[in-house]
């Protein structure tokens, strides 16, 4: 925070945004507004990955400081693929301009439908012990990483994500990914912090629980899911070993169906 008030300072932006995509600890939303006066800038926070955890009270709201807040409605809303602008009023009418029909037309009213069940949802009880649950699940998978032996950038999770330096085990983020993928978890290559490789290739995967919590596994489950992931990164190239861990992720999945009703 004090070398982006330094730079704030130094270049007096129109102004700043802040948020993140793959960072795991907790946003000072209050201190960049202290920033933002003091460089004389409008604010701006896009909240997409953690919109989940910000509407159940799990994560500092960014509404109080900011003049912009953006975000998806997918992630950890739980949403359709979509996004929302909050502004001050002051702002209302340019936004609104800008938007419709500035860059975009047609609105899809099932998806505006979608929207508004969604934002139902959040508002739900249910909804703050999904966010609690996901956020006890990164926990307990990055602690069980690092139980293993793996570096886990930060040194653990405050949100519903973490990244694993995978180039402490003589791997990259490109390999892993693949690697991952034919064994039946998902990920995604992610550069780190002071990352040497290029961001095509990285050092780091990025690992998020909300789609495992949404099917129902608990923290037991966390701990087999970076057992697997751990075995994989320790043979990134053994097609042996993927389809080991392939079969054990299956077998995992079958007892917790997307759709248990239809079961």
């Amino acid at each position: 925070y004090d070398e982006v008030e330094r730079l704030a300072l130094e270049h007096r932006p129109k102004l700043i945004v802040c948020g993140a995509s793959a960072y795991s600890r907790i946003i000072d939303f209050a201190r960049f507004r202290e920033i933002a006066d003091k460089a004389g800038s409008l604010l701006m926070a896009d909240i997409a990955h953690i919109a989940g955890l910000v509407a159940a009270g799990l994560h500092p709201s960014p509404v109080p400081h900011c003049d912009f807040v953006t975000t998806t409605t997918h992630k950890t809303l739980r949403g359709p693929r979509g996004g929302l602008i909050l502004c001050r009023q002051e702002h209302q009418k340019v936004i609104d301009r800008c938007v419709f029909p500035g860059i975009q037309g047609g609105p899809l009213m099932h998806v505006i439908a979608a929207k508004a069940v969604a934002f139902h949802e959040a508002q739900g009880e249910g909804f703050h012990g999904y966010q609690e649950r996901v956020v006890a699940n990164a926990h307990r998978m990055a602690e069980r990483l690092m139980e293993r032996g793996r570096r886990i950038v930060s040194g653990g999770t405050d949100n519903h994500v973490f990244m694993l330096d995978v180039a402490a085990a003589g791997t990259t983020g490109k390999v892993m990914e693949k690697a991952l993928g034919d064994a039946g978890i998902t990920v995604n290559k992610n550069t780190i912090p002071y990352d040497p490789n290029p961001p095509l290739v990285a050092s780091g995967i990025r690992i998020g629980s909300p789609a495992v919590t949404t099917r129902g596994m608990g923290e037991a489950e966390m701990v087999l899911i970076a057992d697997w992931i751990s075995e994989v990164l320790g043979a990134p190239e053994d097609e042996a070993v993927h389809a080991s861990v392939h079969q054990r992720v299956g077998e995992l999945t079958e007892r917790f169906p997307l759709y248990p009703e239809l079961v």
